[in-house]
């Protein structure tokens, strides 16, 4: 199983599901190019979704493990579909919390400007990077993203530390260039078995995402992690794990 963390992480966001995942699994996370604690291999420049999928399909691959079952989170779940239809032959199945990082396929006039204005609420945090502030930026941005200030503090130190430690990519998310757009029509012919997983308590725009996505990809499964939000991952991981296990008793 290869775990695909979102913004501002790395491979650590996972640690809430390594013990649960690896008893009976082959647990996989990798930290994708520029997050994590390395150094740069440049100055950034080819920061992208684009990137990130060509990376995460050159890594599967070299695994050489056959195809393999994906669980991405927020921008790793939006990295995850843009593999599942470039690359369908290295997937067996695919779980999603909430993807992001693209709305091109929500169509609906409605869902589309609801989004876009809970969007535009929630990335306060932007301006505090280009204050130079990187970690108010991602206190204010987790907050926002899950919808209740004051969430980042009630993360452990550990996890704290993980987002803290990848403030320094804000400046390179908001500049990257914009994802390759994927249309509903490309989501519907993802054939693998698919569980796309939403927070009972999570915000508009990504409870429209989810919702979109799962009716695109018919035959997927859409699941409610109870008083989860956008990092149920980190903040309920029981409810969360509950979800994902139920998914792989038969994926």
């Amino acid at each position: 199983m290869v775990f695909v963390h979102g913004a501002f992480s790395d491979h650590r966001a996972w640690e809430g599901q390594r013990e649960a995942v690896a008893q009976r699994h082959r647990y996989i996370a990798l930290t994708q190019r520029y997050f994590g604690t390395a150094p740069w291999p440049d100055r950034g420049e080819k920061f992208s979704l684009a990137t990130h999928a060509d990376d995460l399909a050159v890594f599967i691959r070299e695994l050489k493990a056959g195809p393999v079952r994906v669980v991405g989170w927020s921008y790793g779940g939006a990295i995850a579909l843009a593999l599942a239809v470039q690359h369908p032959e290295l997937l067996k199945s695919l779980f999603l919390h909430e993807p992001a990082g693209t709305a091109s396929f929500v169509t609906d006039p409605a869902d589309a400007k609801a989004a876009g204005e809970d969007r535009s609420e929630m990335v306060g945090a932007s301006g505090a990077s280009k204050a130079g502030d990187t970690a108010g930026a991602v206190r204010l941005f987790f907050d926002g993203v899950n919808g209740q200030p004051g969430t980042f503090e009630t993360l452990s130190p550990a996890t704290r530390s993980m987002f803290l430690d990848n403030a320094r990519t804000i400046p390179l998310q908001f500049g990257a260039p914009p994802p390759p757009a994927l249309s509903c029509a490309q989501l519907g012919q993802i054939k693998v078995p698919v569980t796309v997983a939403k927070g009972e308590l999570t915000r508009a725009t990504f409870r429209i995402l989810a919702d979109t996505a799962s009716r695109c990809m018919q035959g997927s499964r859409l699941v409610i992690v109870s008083q989860g939000r956008h990092a149920a991952p980190a903040l309920t991981p029981a409810a969360f794990n509950d979800a994902l296990l139920d998914f792989l008793k038969d994926n």
